[in-house]
């Protein structure tokens, strides 16, 4: 268990490092919440209008996706310019 969580830090740690996997986990995201949104107003709408508390879960789990990904895409930014700066 505890091997687990350090080669979990290592992963991170790894991606977060590297411009490349993180635009890739970026993307994945994206794709991931523009497919939730997708489905919540296409395909199960129906579902989702029967009751407020699916609704609200959903929606809820859709909104907290959508600030992960911009709180990772800041966090790209970011390190991007201090990237850029330290070129210099």
């Amino acid at each position: 268990m505890k091997g687990d969580w350090q080669a979990d830090k290592v992963v991170a740690k790894a991606m977060l490092s590297d411009r490349g996997m993180r635009r890739k986990a970026l993307a994945f995201i994206l794709i991931i919440d523009l497919i939730l949104l997708s489905t919540g107003l296409w395909v199960i709408d129906g579902w989702l209008g029967e009751g407020m508390v699916r609704f609200l879960l959903w929606w809820s789990a859709i909104g907290l996706v959508t600030i992960w990904l911009l709180l990772f895409a800041i966090y790209d930014a970011l390190i991007s310019i201090q990237e850029v700066k330290n070129k210099r």
